[in-house]
């Protein structure tokens, strides 16, 4: 299989050429890196050209990559969005990827290319924040509309930043500043404890 998805980016390399920012093969898996810009046609041409026929958009999800490997080590742009696509005539699969580094990060909707993409763009700009130019209802799709921030950024607190209840003078659901404290959980450790060893023994004595 990875000798297939090899050809398959040596194909997309002599076709897409410095379009692409890389065309790479890793654990049997093939990746393509777009600029933003050349987004729409490098989609178009992974749809319609028959060497490829990517007809299918499986799923589209962001990426934050501000702690990756660890703190201080990512030195790329922070944000991607990243899209799974199947050749249902070849079968074989793809994925396509786009770096952002801008606040908030922008890269063009594909809305028109892929439909599926419309409740997956959706959902990448509620929990990451990725704007998705030209989409056609770009709004929250899993958080409510008074919630603020987006979920699944790194830098997101555990706790939120508003929490809602219900306010009986106004009869209506109401958002405020969260009310409990963070904390930090540590993980329990057990140490080699005497106590520990006394029971256990005691346990296989009876």
């Amino acid at each position: 299989m990875s000798r297939y998805y090899r050809q398959l980016a040596e194909q997309a390399r002599n076709k897409f050429g410095n379009r692409i920012q890389s065309c790479d093969v890793e654990w049997g898996e093939l990746t393509i890196v777009a600029d933003r810009h050349e987004l729409l046609d490098v989609a178009v041409t992974l749809r319609d050209d028959p060497q490829f026929a990517f007809a299918e958009l499986l799923d589209v999800c962001g990426v934050d990559y501000s702690e990756y490997g660890g703190e201080g080590q990512w030195q790329g742009a922070r944000f991607a969005s990243v899209y799974h696509l199947l050749s249902i005539e070849h079968n074989h699969r793809l994925r396509l990827k786009v770096m952002l580094d801008n606040e908030p990060p922008v890269v063009p909707s594909v809305v028109d290319i892929w439909a599926a993409a419309n409740w997956f763009e959706r959902e990448a700009f509620d929990l990451y924040g990725i704007v998705y130019e030209g989409h056609p209802d770009l709004r929250r799709i899993l958080t409510d509309y008074g919630f603020i921030g987006h979920p699944f950024r790194k830098d997101f607190p555990l706790i939120g930043n508003v929490e809602m209840r219900y306010d009986p003078e106004k009869q209506r659901v109401v958002y405020q500043p969260v009310s409990i404290e963070p904390r930090v959980v540590q993980q329990r450790v057990i140490r080699d404890d005497h106590r520990y060893a006394d029971r256990l023994q005691q346990e296989e004595e009876e």
